[in-house]
């Protein structure tokens, strides 16, 4: 046991080490530090954290307007995904202050102290902030979310009354930015095999659909030991979800519909 346990060690590149320090602008008066993980595969080098002292009075309000104007006045070397900079892509997700959450719409004045930037957990990191998404959306095209129908294509469009297209609340608003689904323990464990909070998310938004004819394939391919039920509601999701939704209440009414269509 003693040998094995010597044997066992933090991956290569896990240590996070001390950066550089970019000081506060002379004559600042409201500066305040934004620690960023910062890591370089091309450097084959650990990660570090980089430092930088940034007057508030000269940017935006938003964490993503801090990383503007480092990239653009301090650093240009900083590398970040962004977008439509208005919470709707989801492209500038990243861990702020220890919550996963949308850089565009994070504001500064939330965070007391120092602001701690890091890129989303549990997926590898292609670059500083960008974290590697391929399995994320390929979990998410496993569920085919799209409409899918067997009757004859309607002339006009395939119609759906006001109480219908109601039920698609709450599901349909999700932009994928994976905050969610990589602040999920139950993820972190089973990654490869639980499809986690997102794409169950949107599983539930089609298996709810009332054009949609194809439920019961739905239902078939989701209901899984761990593709499904690999969820210990720990709600995670829920805190984390920067529009606000609810994954993990999506989860379970996909059980509850799996339970009922076995009643007699």
């Amino acid at each position: 046991m003693r040998a094995l346990l010597r044997n066992v060690g933090l991956p290569r590149n896990s240590k996070i080490g001390i950066g550089k320090i970019w000081p506060a602008p002379e004559g600042a008066r409201r500066a305040k530090a934004f620690e960023i993980y910062r890591f370089d595969p091309d450097r084959h080098e650990g990660p570090r954290i980089d430092t930088y002292h940034v007057d508030l009075d000269e940017c935006g309000p938003m964490v993503l307007d801090v990383l503007f104007f480092i990239k653009n006045r301090i650093d240009s070397t900083l590398v970040f995904r962004r977008s439509c900079g208005e919470g709707v892509c989801g492209s500038c997700s990243m861990n702020i202050d220890g919550t996963n959450t949308i850089a565009c719409t994070k504001p500064i004045s939330d965070i007391k102290g120092a602001v701690r930037i890091y890129p989303l957990p549990h997926l590898p990191v292609i670059k500083d902030l960008v974290p590697d998404m391929t399995d994320f959306f390929a979990q998410y095209a496993s569920i085919e979310p799209w409409l899918k129908t067997k009757s004859p294509t309607p002339e006009k469009e395939w119609r759906q009354s006001p109480e219908e297209r109601h039920q698609l609340d709450g599901l349909y608003e999700c932009i994928l930015c994976a905050c969610c689904t990589t602040g999920c323990p139950s993820y972190w464990w089973n990654g490869t095999r639980f499809l986690g909070p997102a794409t169950l998310l949107h599983a539930h938004r089609w298996i709810l659909d009332s054009r949609d004819e194809a439920t019961g394939e739905r239902l078939d391919e989701i209901e899984d030991s761990f593709r499904l039920y690999r969820c210990h509601t720990i709600l995670n999701c829920a805190q984390a979800c920067p529009k606000n939704l609810n994954p993990g209440e999506a989860i379970a009414e996909i059980r509850r519909l799996l339970v009922q269509r076995l009643s007699p």
